[in-house]
C-alpha cells in the first residue's frame, strides 16, 4: 500500500485477546496456556484464537508467528470472524507466513461479510489502492461505507474524501462534511482539517468562521501543521468575541470514543 501501507495492518493486528461478537461465546482472555491447549486441540475456536493470540505475543509461551497463524487457520476455517481478520492481517504483513496480499484479502472479505468493520475498512482501502485486488473506487467507497455506518472512524474520513472528490460516488460536499464532522468528532485531525475547511469556504455546509477556528485549532492541537497555519490566517479576520466564543466550543469538546 501507498499512503497507509501494511504497517496499518500491523497496528490492527492482533490488539489483544479478541472478543468475538455473538451468543454465547467464552472469555478466554485470563486463560491460561495450558489451560488453553487442550481446549484448542478439541476444536474450540475461540480457544484457538486465544491461543493464537498468545503465540503472537509471547504471553505465557515463546513467540512463534508461525504457531500463532496455525491456530488462526483453524478457528478462521470454522467461521471465527476475528480469526479470519488477524490471519488476513498475517498474510498482508507476512508474519508467520508469506507476504500475499491476494490471500489477505480472500481471508478480510470473510470477516468482512460478518460485518467486521476493521476488515471492511481495509478491504476498502486494498480495493482504493489496488493492492491484491483490482483497482477499484466504487468497491472501496462500498467498503468504507459499511465501516462507516458501524462508526468506524478511519473509514468515515476516507469516506468523507471520496464524496468530496466525487471519486467513487456521486460528488456530494454535504455528505463528505457529514463524514468529516462524524470522523472529527471521534478526534481523527484530517478530518478536522477537513471540516474546518468547509466551515471556512461554506462548501456543503453554511460558512461559519467560528466553528472552522476551531476545528482547524483541535487539528493543530494534534500537531496539524496546515491546520495551525490556516487557524492563524483566520484568526486575523476574526473579532475578538468571535476567537473567544471558538475558544469556549474548543473547552467543551471531547472526543468521542472511537466506533460511537
Amino acid at each position: 500500500m501507498n499512503a497507509i501501507k501494511y504497517s496499518l495492518l500491523l497496528l490492527l493486528l492482533f490488539p489483544g485477546h479478541s472478543t468475538i461478537l455473538g451468543d454465547n461465546l467464552k472469555d478466554y482472555s485470563a486463560t491460561s496456556y495450558i489451560d488453553l491447549l487442550p481446549l484448542a486441540e478439541e476444536g474450540d475456536p475461540q480457544a484457538q484464537v486465544a491461543l493464537g493470540v498468545m503465540y503472537y505475543h509471547g504471553q505465557g509461551i515463546g513467540q512463534d508467528f508461525k504457531e500463532a497463524v496455525k491456530w488462526l487457520r483453524l478457528a478462521a476455517k470454522q467461521g471465527n470472524v476475528e480469526a479470519q481478520y488477524n490471519l488476513g492481517a498475517a498474510y498482508g504483513n507476512g508474519q508467520g507466513v508469506q507476504q500475499d496480499f491476494k490471500k489477505a484479502r480472500k481471508w478480510f472479505r470473510l470477516a468482512a461479510k460478518q460485518r467486521h468493520s476493521k476488515a471492511q475498512f481495509i478491504l476498502g482501502f486494498m480495493y482504493a489502492k489496488g493492492d491484491g485486488v483490482k483497482q477499484n473506487d466504487k468497491e472501496a467507497s462500498k467498503w468504507y461505507q459499511l465501516a462507516a455506518n458501524q462508526g468506524f472512524a478511519e473509514a468515515q474520513f476516507l469516506l468523507g474524501l471520496m464524496y468530496h472528490d466525487g471519486q467513487g460516488v456521486k460528488q456530494n460536499f454535504k455528505e463528505a462534511a457529514d463524514w468529516f464532522g462524524l470522523a472529527a468528532e471521534q478526534g481523527i485531525a484530517s478530518s478536522q482539517f477537513r471540516l474546518g475547511l468547509m466551515y471556512a469556504k461554506g462548501v456543503g455546509i453554511p460558512q461559519d468562521s467560528i466553528k472552522a477556528h476551531k476545528w482547524f485549532s483541535i487539528a493543530g492541537s494534534q500537531g496539524h501543521q496546515d491546520a495551525n497555519q490556516l487557524k492563524s490566517q483566520l484568526a486575523r479576520q476574526m473579532t475578538p468575541a468571535q476567537i473567544e466564543k471558538s475558544q469556549q466550543l474548543i473547552n467543551q469538546w471531547t472526543p468521542l470514543k472511537k466506533g460511537s
